[in-house]
Protein backbone atom coordinates (compact mmCIF):
# COMPACT_ATOMS: atom_id res chain seq x y z
CA UNK A 1 0.00 0.00 0.00
CA UNK A 2 2.67 2.73 -0.82
CA UNK A 3 -0.04 5.46 -1.89
CA UNK A 4 -2.41 4.63 1.38
CA UNK A 5 -2.69 7.65 3.95
CA UNK A 6 0.76 7.82 5.71
CA UNK A 7 -1.45 8.61 9.56
CA UNK A 8 -4.02 5.98 9.63
CA UNK A 9 -1.54 3.26 11.04
CA UNK A 10 0.79 5.28 13.46
CA UNK A 11 -2.28 6.73 15.03
CA UNK A 12 -4.04 3.19 15.29
CA UNK A 13 -0.64 2.08 16.54
CA UNK A 14 -0.60 4.74 19.10
CA UNK A 15 -3.94 4.39 20.26
CA UNK A 16 -3.35 1.00 20.35
CA UNK A 17 0.12 1.79 23.00
CA UNK A 18 -2.28 4.03 25.22
CA UNK A 19 -3.98 1.17 25.65
CA UNK A 20 -2.14 -2.08 26.41
CA UNK A 21 -0.08 0.10 28.66
CA UNK A 22 -2.79 1.05 30.57
CA UNK A 23 -4.50 -2.04 31.03
CA UNK A 24 -0.66 -3.19 31.99
CA UNK A 25 -0.87 -0.86 34.86
CA UNK A 26 -3.94 -2.40 35.56
CA UNK A 27 -3.29 -5.86 35.11
CA UNK A 28 -0.29 -7.36 33.95
CA UNK A 29 -1.96 -10.93 33.13
CA UNK A 30 -4.53 -8.97 30.76
CA UNK A 31 -1.69 -6.81 29.28
CA UNK A 32 -0.57 -9.95 27.90
CA UNK A 33 -3.47 -11.67 26.48
CA UNK A 34 -4.56 -8.17 24.76
CA UNK A 35 -0.85 -8.08 23.13
CA UNK A 36 -1.81 -11.22 21.94
CA UNK A 37 -5.09 -10.39 20.52
CA UNK A 38 -3.17 -7.46 19.15
CA UNK A 39 -0.77 -9.91 17.12
CA UNK A 40 -3.50 -11.57 16.01
CA UNK A 41 -5.25 -8.15 14.80
CA UNK A 42 -1.94 -7.03 12.90
CA UNK A 43 -1.98 -10.74 11.24
CA UNK A 44 -5.44 -10.08 10.21
CA UNK A 45 -4.88 -6.45 8.87
CA UNK A 46 -1.83 -7.45 6.65
CA UNK A 47 -3.82 -10.60 5.09
CA UNK A 48 -6.79 -8.31 4.32
CA UNK A 49 -4.45 -5.59 2.58
CA UNK A 50 -2.56 -8.80 0.99
CA UNK A 51 -5.81 -10.27 -0.24
CA UNK A 52 -7.53 -7.34 -1.42
CA UNK A 53 -5.09 -4.82 -2.53
CA UNK A 54 -5.70 -5.28 -5.92
CA UNK A 55 -9.34 -4.59 -6.36
CA UNK A 56 -11.22 -4.39 -3.18
CA UNK A 57 -14.29 -3.19 -5.09
CA UNK A 58 -15.32 -7.59 -5.59
CA UNK A 59 -16.68 -7.17 -2.15
CA UNK A 60 -19.30 -5.61 -3.49
CA UNK A 61 -20.34 -8.46 -5.39
CA UNK A 62 -21.27 -10.11 -2.22
CA UNK A 63 -23.53 -7.68 -0.44
CA UNK A 64 -25.93 -9.80 0.69
CA UNK A 65 -24.06 -12.20 1.90
CA UNK A 66 -22.12 -9.63 4.18
CA UNK A 67 -25.67 -9.03 5.35
CA UNK A 68 -26.43 -12.09 6.04
CA UNK A 69 -23.58 -13.03 8.01
CA UNK A 70 -23.63 -9.74 9.90
CA UNK A 71 -26.87 -11.30 11.15
CA UNK A 72 -25.57 -14.62 11.91
CA UNK A 73 -22.58 -13.04 13.88
CA UNK A 74 -24.60 -11.00 15.77
CA UNK A 75 -26.76 -13.96 16.61
CA UNK A 76 -24.51 -16.52 17.61
CA UNK A 77 -24.66 -15.41 21.52
CA UNK A 78 -27.94 -16.60 21.35
CA UNK A 79 -27.25 -20.16 20.05
CA UNK A 80 -27.29 -22.64 23.27
CA UNK A 81 -23.91 -24.15 24.59
CA UNK A 82 -21.66 -21.18 23.09
CA UNK A 83 -23.26 -18.19 23.88
CA UNK A 84 -22.73 -16.33 27.39
CA UNK A 85 -24.19 -13.81 28.86
CA UNK A 86 -22.43 -10.70 30.75
CA UNK A 87 -23.62 -7.85 32.89
CA UNK A 88 -27.55 -8.56 31.75
CA UNK A 89 -26.32 -8.73 28.13
CA UNK A 90 -26.18 -11.69 25.80
CA UNK A 91 -23.57 -10.61 23.33
CA UNK A 92 -20.32 -13.02 24.04
CA UNK A 93 -19.58 -16.11 22.36
CA UNK A 94 -17.28 -18.67 24.45
CA UNK A 95 -15.59 -21.92 22.88
CA UNK A 96 -13.26 -23.59 24.91
CA UNK A 97 -10.95 -21.23 26.24
CA UNK A 98 -11.71 -18.58 23.56
CA UNK A 99 -13.83 -15.91 24.05
CA UNK A 100 -14.86 -13.18 21.68
CA UNK A 101 -17.85 -10.72 20.89
CA UNK A 102 -19.09 -11.30 17.50
CA UNK A 103 -21.08 -8.42 17.13
CA UNK A 104 -17.41 -6.42 16.54
CA UNK A 105 -17.08 -8.27 13.61
CA UNK A 106 -20.90 -8.19 12.67
CA UNK A 107 -20.55 -4.23 12.73
CA UNK A 108 -17.63 -4.59 9.82
CA UNK A 109 -19.62 -6.46 7.56
CA UNK A 110 -22.94 -4.46 8.22
CA UNK A 111 -21.16 -1.40 6.93
CA UNK A 112 -19.72 -3.44 3.63
CA UNK A 113 -23.67 -4.44 3.30
CA UNK A 114 -24.90 -0.70 3.60
CA UNK A 115 -22.34 0.46 1.80
CA UNK A 116 -22.96 -2.13 -1.49
CA UNK A 117 -26.64 -1.56 -1.49
CA UNK A 118 -26.81 2.11 -0.63
CA UNK A 119 -24.48 2.71 -4.17
CA UNK A 120 -26.72 0.38 -5.86
CA UNK A 121 -30.23 1.45 -4.74
CA UNK A 122 -29.69 5.36 -3.85
CA UNK A 123 -31.34 7.38 -6.61
CA UNK A 124 -34.47 5.08 -5.92
CA UNK A 125 -35.05 4.73 -2.41
CA UNK A 126 -36.09 7.97 -2.98
CA UNK A 127 -38.77 7.28 -4.72
CA UNK A 128 -40.52 5.11 -1.59
CA UNK A 129 -41.08 1.70 -3.71
CA UNK A 130 -41.18 -1.08 -1.16
CA UNK A 131 -39.48 -3.45 -3.19
CA UNK A 132 -35.82 -1.58 -2.99
CA UNK A 133 -36.69 -0.81 0.47
CA UNK A 134 -37.50 -4.18 1.48
CA UNK A 135 -34.05 -5.97 1.37
CA UNK A 136 -32.30 -3.26 3.21
CA UNK A 137 -35.23 -3.04 5.65
CA UNK A 138 -34.91 -6.72 5.96
CA UNK A 139 -31.14 -6.96 6.67
CA UNK A 140 -31.07 -4.05 9.03
CA UNK A 141 -34.28 -5.07 10.93
CA UNK A 142 -32.88 -8.58 11.96
CA UNK A 143 -29.94 -7.05 13.21
CA UNK A 144 -31.99 -4.73 15.52
CA UNK A 145 -34.30 -7.83 16.63
CA UNK A 146 -31.44 -9.57 17.43
CA UNK A 147 -29.55 -6.69 19.49
CA UNK A 148 -32.52 -6.27 21.47
CA UNK A 149 -32.99 -10.09 21.90
CA UNK A 150 -29.68 -9.95 23.21
CA UNK A 151 -30.24 -6.97 25.65
CA UNK A 152 -26.77 -5.22 23.45
CA UNK A 153 -28.51 -2.17 23.64
CA UNK A 154 -25.09 -0.28 23.20
CA UNK A 155 -24.69 -2.19 19.70
CA UNK A 156 -28.48 -1.25 19.19
CA UNK A 157 -27.54 2.68 19.46
CA UNK A 158 -24.32 1.96 17.38
CA UNK A 159 -26.10 0.23 14.25
CA UNK A 160 -28.71 2.38 14.10
CA UNK A 161 -26.64 5.56 14.36
CA UNK A 162 -24.45 3.52 11.32
CA UNK A 163 -27.69 3.11 9.14
CA UNK A 164 -28.93 6.51 9.63
CA UNK A 165 -25.66 8.26 8.73
CA UNK A 166 -24.89 6.17 5.78
CA UNK A 167 -28.50 6.13 4.55
CA UNK A 168 -27.96 10.44 4.66
CA UNK A 169 -24.80 10.28 2.47
CA UNK A 170 -25.74 7.99 0.49
CA UNK A 171 -29.34 9.99 -0.86
CA UNK A 172 -28.94 13.32 0.64
CA UNK A 173 -32.74 13.45 2.05
CA UNK A 174 -32.37 15.48 5.47
CA UNK A 175 -35.97 13.63 5.67
CA UNK A 176 -35.03 10.52 6.28
CA UNK A 177 -33.08 11.30 9.47
CA UNK A 178 -36.11 13.32 10.47
CA UNK A 179 -38.14 10.25 10.63
CA UNK A 180 -35.15 7.88 11.77
CA UNK A 181 -34.96 10.02 14.83
CA UNK A 182 -38.39 10.62 15.61
CA UNK A 183 -38.68 6.34 15.10
CA UNK A 184 -35.75 6.62 17.83
CA UNK A 185 -37.24 8.63 20.12
CA UNK A 186 -40.53 6.69 19.99
CA UNK A 187 -38.83 3.37 20.17
CA UNK A 188 -36.26 4.36 22.89
CA UNK A 189 -39.48 5.32 25.19
CA UNK A 190 -41.18 2.42 24.35
CA UNK A 191 -38.18 -0.38 24.96
CA UNK A 192 -37.18 1.74 28.07
CA UNK A 193 -40.08 1.27 29.59
CA UNK A 194 -40.65 -2.28 28.31
CA UNK A 195 -37.30 -3.64 29.38
CA UNK A 196 -36.45 -3.73 32.68
CA UNK A 197 -32.21 -3.82 32.11
CA UNK A 198 -32.78 -0.39 29.73
CA UNK A 199 -35.01 1.46 32.42
CA UNK A 200 -32.57 0.79 34.99
CA UNK A 201 -29.79 1.80 33.06
CA UNK A 202 -31.92 5.34 31.89
CA UNK A 203 -32.84 5.71 35.61
CA UNK A 204 -29.05 5.95 37.01
CA UNK A 205 -28.72 8.10 34.33
CA UNK A 206 -30.93 10.94 35.18
CA UNK A 207 -30.25 10.36 38.81
CA UNK A 208 -27.34 8.38 39.79
CA UNK A 209 -26.91 8.90 43.60
CA UNK A 210 -30.22 7.40 44.16
CA UNK A 211 -28.72 4.16 43.22
CA UNK A 212 -25.57 4.52 44.88
CA UNK A 213 -25.28 1.50 46.65
CA UNK A 214 -26.95 -0.56 43.76
CA UNK A 215 -26.94 0.40 39.55
CA UNK A 216 -25.38 3.39 40.40
CA UNK A 217 -22.21 2.63 42.25
CA UNK A 218 -20.37 1.89 38.94
CA UNK A 219 -21.05 5.50 37.51
CA UNK A 220 -20.56 7.23 40.36
CA UNK A 221 -16.98 5.88 41.33
CA UNK A 222 -16.27 6.43 37.59
CA UNK A 223 -16.95 10.26 38.11
CA UNK A 224 -15.33 10.18 40.86
CA UNK A 225 -12.11 8.83 39.74
CA UNK A 226 -12.61 11.35 36.49
CA UNK A 227 -12.72 14.13 38.79
CA UNK A 228 -9.75 13.12 41.49
CA UNK A 229 -7.78 13.34 37.88
CA UNK A 230 -8.44 17.03 37.69
CA UNK A 231 -6.53 19.29 35.59
CA UNK A 232 -3.39 17.46 35.05
CA UNK A 233 -3.81 13.87 36.33
CA UNK A 234 -2.27 11.80 39.04
CA UNK A 235 0.78 10.65 37.09
CA UNK A 236 0.75 7.18 35.27
CA UNK A 237 0.45 4.34 37.49
CA UNK A 238 -0.46 6.66 40.62
CA UNK A 239 -4.49 6.74 40.43
CA UNK A 240 -6.31 5.33 42.80
CA UNK A 241 -7.53 2.35 41.25
CA UNK A 242 -7.97 -0.23 43.53
CA UNK A 243 -8.91 -0.61 47.79
CA UNK A 244 -7.16 -2.28 50.53
CA UNK A 245 -8.77 -4.93 50.03
CA UNK A 246 -7.72 -5.18 46.32
CA UNK A 247 -10.60 -5.11 44.27
CA UNK A 248 -10.90 -2.09 41.67
CA UNK A 249 -13.05 0.59 42.48
CA UNK A 250 -14.47 0.94 39.42
CA UNK A 251 -16.06 -2.51 38.42
CA UNK A 252 -14.66 -3.53 34.67
CA UNK A 253 -12.15 -0.70 34.71
CA UNK A 254 -10.16 -2.13 31.48
CA UNK A 255 -12.79 -2.45 29.30
CA UNK A 256 -15.85 -0.28 29.61
CA UNK A 257 -14.25 2.46 32.26
CA UNK A 258 -10.63 2.40 30.34
CA UNK A 259 -11.04 6.26 29.61
CA UNK A 260 -12.14 6.31 33.67
CA UNK A 261 -8.92 4.99 34.59
CA UNK A 262 -6.70 7.50 31.88
CA UNK A 263 -8.76 10.69 32.84
CA UNK A 264 -7.57 10.05 36.24
CA UNK A 265 -3.90 9.61 35.93
CA UNK A 266 -3.56 11.84 32.85
CA UNK A 267 -5.89 14.96 33.57
CA UNK A 268 -7.95 16.82 31.61
CA UNK A 269 -4.97 17.71 29.70
CA UNK A 270 -4.42 13.83 28.95
CA UNK A 271 -8.06 12.86 27.66
CA UNK A 272 -8.25 16.05 25.46
CA UNK A 273 -5.03 14.78 23.56
CA UNK A 274 -6.33 11.42 23.63
CA UNK A 275 -9.87 12.36 22.15
CA UNK A 276 -8.24 14.72 19.85
CA UNK A 277 -6.66 11.83 18.29
CA UNK A 278 -9.36 10.26 18.00
CA UNK A 279 -10.77 13.51 16.12
CA UNK A 280 -7.43 12.91 14.13
CA UNK A 281 -8.50 9.51 12.91
CA UNK A 282 -11.86 10.29 12.39
CA UNK A 283 -10.82 13.32 9.97
CA UNK A 284 -8.17 11.48 7.64
CA UNK A 285 -10.89 8.88 7.51
CA UNK A 286 -13.78 11.37 5.91
CA UNK A 287 -10.99 12.88 3.79
CA UNK A 288 -10.02 9.48 2.31
CA UNK A 289 -14.32 9.55 1.28
CA UNK A 290 -14.28 12.24 -0.22
CA UNK A 291 -11.47 12.10 -2.20
CA UNK A 292 -12.54 8.35 -3.53
CA UNK A 293 -13.70 8.34 -7.13
CA UNK A 294 -16.46 5.71 -6.77
CA UNK A 295 -19.92 5.77 -4.86
CA UNK A 296 -19.25 1.83 -3.06
CA UNK A 297 -15.57 3.59 -1.68
CA UNK A 298 -17.19 6.94 -0.83
CA UNK A 299 -19.89 4.76 1.48
CA UNK A 300 -17.69 2.48 2.61
CA UNK A 301 -15.02 4.87 4.25
CA UNK A 302 -17.64 6.86 5.18
CA UNK A 303 -19.56 4.03 7.11
CA UNK A 304 -15.83 2.76 8.52
CA UNK A 305 -14.77 6.36 9.56
CA UNK A 306 -18.47 7.08 10.98
CA UNK A 307 -18.76 3.92 12.96
CA UNK A 308 -15.36 4.62 14.55
CA UNK A 309 -16.67 8.23 15.15
CA UNK A 310 -20.13 7.05 16.60
CA UNK A 311 -18.42 4.43 18.70
CA UNK A 312 -16.58 6.51 20.19
CA UNK A 313 -18.86 9.18 21.28
CA UNK A 314 -20.90 6.85 22.81
CA UNK A 315 -18.86 5.26 25.27
CA UNK A 316 -17.66 8.29 26.46
CA UNK A 317 -20.43 9.93 26.51
CA UNK A 318 -21.98 7.13 28.74
CA UNK A 319 -19.25 7.56 31.00
CA UNK A 320 -19.67 11.16 31.26
CA UNK A 321 -23.27 11.01 31.92
CA UNK A 322 -23.80 12.88 28.65
CA UNK A 323 -26.17 9.92 27.42
CA UNK A 324 -27.26 6.59 29.21
CA UNK A 325 -24.85 4.44 29.87
CA UNK A 326 -24.07 1.50 26.95
CA UNK A 327 -21.50 -1.41 27.53
CA UNK A 328 -19.14 -0.91 23.98
CA UNK A 329 -15.50 -0.30 24.21
CA UNK A 330 -13.27 2.18 23.42
CA UNK A 331 -11.62 1.57 20.60
CA UNK A 332 -8.16 0.51 20.44
CA UNK A 333 -7.61 1.27 23.89
CA UNK A 334 -10.54 -0.88 25.83
CA UNK A 335 -9.29 -4.81 26.55
CA UNK A 336 -11.07 -7.49 24.28
CA UNK A 337 -9.86 -9.09 21.36
CA UNK A 338 -12.56 -9.10 19.33
CA UNK A 339 -12.59 -5.59 19.30
CA UNK A 340 -8.52 -5.05 18.14
CA UNK A 341 -9.51 -7.36 15.43
CA UNK A 342 -12.37 -5.61 14.34
CA UNK A 343 -10.62 -2.29 14.34
CA UNK A 344 -7.70 -3.34 12.44
CA UNK A 345 -9.72 -4.25 10.00
CA UNK A 346 -11.60 -1.11 9.59
CA UNK A 347 -7.99 0.46 9.03
CA UNK A 348 -7.19 -1.66 6.37
CA UNK A 349 -10.39 -1.11 4.81
CA UNK A 350 -9.95 2.72 4.91
CA UNK A 351 -6.31 2.18 4.26
CA UNK A 352 -7.63 0.04 0.79
CA UNK A 353 -9.62 2.96 -0.25
CA UNK A 354 -7.12 5.87 0.59
CA UNK A 355 -4.18 3.51 -1.68
CA UNK A 356 -6.62 3.10 -5.05
CA UNK A 357 -7.68 7.08 -4.69
CA UNK A 358 -4.58 8.30 -4.20
CA UNK A 359 -3.17 6.01 -7.29
CA UNK A 360 -5.84 7.03 -9.60
CA UNK A 361 -4.92 11.07 -8.46
CA UNK A 362 -1.57 10.10 -9.78
CA UNK A 363 -2.20 8.70 -12.58
CA UNK A 364 -4.68 11.45 -13.24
Amino acid sequence: MPLADPYLLPMSALLTAIGVTEIYRLGPGNAFRQGLWIVIGVAVFGATLFWLHRDYRVLERYKYVFGVTAILLLFLPLAPGIGEEINGSRLWVHVGSLQFQPGELGKIALIVFLAAYLREKREVLAQGRLKDWGPLLVIWGGAMLVLFATDDLGSALLYYGIFVAMLYIATARIAFVAVAIGLFLVGSFAVSRATPHVRARVDVWLDPYKYEHTTGYQILQSLYSIAHGGFGGTGLGHGIMTTQSGQQVVPDLNTDFIYSALAQELGLVGVAALLLLYMAFVVRGFRIALTASDGFSKLLAAGLSFGFAFQTFVIVGGITRVIPLTGITLPFVSYGGSSVVANFLLVAGLLLISNRANRQEAGA
